[in-house]
């Protein structure tokens, strides 16, 4: 069955710097997206960072230019390297993969993200 193990993450002051790593196995198809969402508390997922097969990024608006994500080639490992953390950061970030057409979509367990003075 398809494995996303996560790692990274913790907690960090404001202005503070955070990673998260990504590694998928077991998978059964070609990972054409690979990214995280994040869920902060009592609030829906959302998208933070995906970055596709061929090389392309997208991420929330509101973290462009503070995060920057990278993937392997094959697709199937992936970096979010989070800088300038502001509170409203903290979430449990979880990554995600799909196939190229956005199906199959498999979730990794959730790591938490935390953004205090």
């Amino acid at each position: 069955q398809v494995q996303l193990v996560e790692s990274g993450g913790g907690s960090v002051q404001p202005g503070g710097s955070l990673g998260l790593s990504c590694a998928a196995s077991n998978v059964p198809y070609i990972i054409g997206v690979m990214g995280y969402y994040r869920q902060p508390p009592g609030g829906r997922r959302e998208l933070v960072a995906i970055i596709t097969a061929g090389g392309t990024t997208s991420y929330k608006a509101s973290v462009r230019g503070r995060f920057a994500i990278s993937g392997g080639n094959p697709l199937n490992t992936v970096e979010l390297q989070m800088n300038d953390l502001r509170p409203e950061d903290t979430a449990t970030y979880y990554c995600r993969i799909a196939n190229p057409d956005g199906q199959f979509v498999a979730w990794g367990q959730g790591i938490q993200v935390t953004v205090s003075s």
